[in-house]
């Protein structure tokens, strides 16, 4: 158990530090989900792993015939199915074994702020939460790294005691106005006709 003034760590650390392609793709992920350092992404990782992990499990016993590991699957699949990680209407175990870091990262209160278009940059989204300014439903947020359960999604806004809830704030008006500016995506290309 151990004392609780020295608590464990939550994540992993890689097993060779200086590999230099590792090094380029969590480089990339940090700057793409605007996160803070390499530590939260290796939280990420181990949240991650810890799912696959209890998946495989979960496989071994159901091909041996454990009456329990039906029930543990269903809640494990539940669970990640209320996280919004996975998006799949029936999923599977092979699904979980099939996430990506990603998949956990979009997940992330920061990130869902952003995409939301609450915020202009993940990073001002990760600010703007330190400072208090987005609450769930009635309930203030301050914590980037939060998993928002896909519920919750909807009733992310700002906190009713930010300046930013007011729609004249000068930086919503910023934040309006950039939205506006920016180019309607472009049209998916048409499939050839004999594809």
């Amino acid at each position: 158990m151990g004392d609780p003034k020295f608590l464990r760590r939550r994540y992993d650390t890689p097993k060779h530090p200086w590999e230099g392609a590792r090094m380029e793709e969590e480089t990339k992920l940090l700057e793409r989900y605007g996160l803070k350092n390499k530590r939260e992404l290796w939280k990420a990782q181990s949240i991650l792993r810890g799912f696959r992990r209890q998946a495989r499990e979960l496989q071994a016993r159901l091909r041996a015939g454990a009456p329990q590991a039906k029930v543990e699957t269903e809640l494990l699949l539940a669970r990640l199915r209320r996280l919004g990680v996975l998006g799949v209407s029936t999923p599977s175990l092979d699904d979980v074994l099939a996430l990506t870091i990603e998949d956990v990262l979009r997940r992330r209160f920061e990130w869902i702020v952003f995409t939301h278009q609450l915020a202009p940059t993940p990073w001002g989204a990760r600010q703007w939460i330190g400072h208090g300014h987005f609450s769930i439903g009635d309930r203030r947020m301050t914590r980037p790294g939060y998993l928002v359960p896909s519920a919750d999604e909807a009733r992310i806004v700002y906190s009713p005691t930010s300046p930013l809830a007011a729609d004249d704030h000068a930086m919503r008006l910023a934040l309006r106005a950039r939205l506006e500016a920016r180019p309607a995506p472009a049209a998916a290309p048409a499939a050839p006709e004999g594809a």
